[in-house]
């Protein structure tokens, strides 16, 4: 059985080359930047990971250097939702090759299905697969919610180890009370403005955009709220991130324009973003670049 995830996983950002390959030298500069920093996990290939603008080949050779630029110092998860369960469980299967230990998985999207067909989806690839399975509620992408009850149905299954939530807290707080007596399953979040609050309510980890930028903090976060039980001290350092929470969602969707130019100003290679996807304007630079200055960061040209 594959132990459940907890703590905060980084959803890492891609770096691409001008012709928008992958910058593969950068990559594993960023994994050493996460790891050297605190993180508990990676997530290859995710949404922040741009994974939606990438072949199936492209997301294959991220997931096989993101797992061998970890070498085991961390643990990694894939990001291998597909639309149907053969793909996958193919893709799934390929990660565990590399050395993933678990894989994320969309709700099947496009097509509506009833919440038997989810339910019979979710079951066969967690049977299929040689990995642990994640669930992404992510509705605002997929325009599919995993009700609360059907989450904790899902739970039961062996080899379905947590959930990650990007609906709202709401039903966040609804997962998690269902879920709470369930061996060997965790709940995380996906939006920094609820990663303390989730913590505060026996939430086991987060994941968030921001950890590429600033992952000495967010695990700080977790140590004071989860480990030291300190939420006094935890809201203080909260109250220190709120200002740079809502730029990574200032000009549309969460998307990984934004910490892709913050980094860049601290000298981590974010560099730019695919098409479709469009660059952060420059006013929005600039008051990322504030708020990095406030944290008592450095921060380079924002070019």
């Amino acid at each position: 059985m594959t132990t459940a995830p907890k703590g905060i996983f980084v959803p890492l950002i891609t770096p691409f080359n001008e012709d928008e390959t992958i910058d593969f030298q950068s990559y594993k500069k960023v994994i050493d930047f996460q790891i050297e920093n605190g993180v508990h996990g990676l997530l290859v290939g995710g949404t922040t990971g741009e994974y939606h603008v990438m072949s199936v080949e492209e997301r294959k050779s991220l997931i096989k250097a993101g797992c061998e630029y970890a070498a085991g110092r961390v643990p990694v998860m894939a990001g291998v939702g597909c639309v149907t369960a053969e793909e996958t469980i193919e893709l799934a299967n390929f990660a565990a090759e590399c050395g993933a230990t678990w894989g994320l998985v969309l709700a099947p999207y496009y097509h509506k299905t009833s919440e038997e067909g989810i339910r019979e989806f979710f079951k066969e690839i967690a049977a299929k697969s040689n990995v642990g399975i994640v669930i992404y509620n992510y509705p605002g992408a997929t325009s599919v919610e995993l009700s609360p009850e059907l989450i904790y149905e899902l739970a039961q299954e062996e080899n379905i180890v947590s959930v990650k939530e990007s609906a709202d807290f709401g039903h966040l707080c609804q997962v998690l009370t269902l879920t709470r007596d369930v061996e060997n399953f965790t709940v995380f979040t996906g939006e920094e403005h609820f990663i303390l609050p989730t913590f505060s309510i026996g939430g086991q980890g987060a994941f968030g955009i921001l950890v590429n930028l600033l992952p000495k903090e967010l695990v700080s976060l977790y140590k004071l709220a989860v480990e030291k039980s300190d939420l006094e001290a935890a809201r203080e350092l909260n109250a220190k991130l709120s200002g740079i929470y809502g730029l990574m969602e200032a000009e549309g969707n969460p998307y990984p324009g934004p910490v892709k130019a913050g980094m860049d100003m601290i000298g981590i290679k974010g560099g730019k973003v695919r098409k479709p996807l469009t660059q952060p304007t420059e006013d929005l630079k600039a008051l990322i670049a504030e708020q990095l200055v406030k944290l008592g960061y450095e921060v380079n040209s924002l070019v």
